[in-house]
């Protein structure tokens, strides 16, 4: 199975496959119900990871000051 950052540099490809307007109608059609299909795997797993970084975050084991650190991490 292919990585995260692997599907998401296809579904990249594919987006830039669409635009292209030198390929066949049927071709921008495959590429398209293609990358709907990864799209959907993609935003499931990040729906997963979303999951686990709240439990994560919400666990009793975790201290105040790493709670505090992690969220630095996503306040940027």
């Amino acid at each position: 199975m292919q990585s995260f950052e692997e599907r998401l540099e296809k579904l990249e490809a594919l987006g830039e496959t669409i635009r292209r307007t030198d390929i066949p109608l049927d071709e921008a059609l495959k590429a398209f119900e293609e990358g709907v299909k990864l799209a959907r795997t993609l935003e499931s797993d990040l729906s997963k990871i979303e999951s686990r970084i709240e439990i994560l975050m919400n666990s009793p084991e975790a201290k105040p000051s790493e709670e505090a650190a992690e969220l630095s991490l996503f306040n940027g």
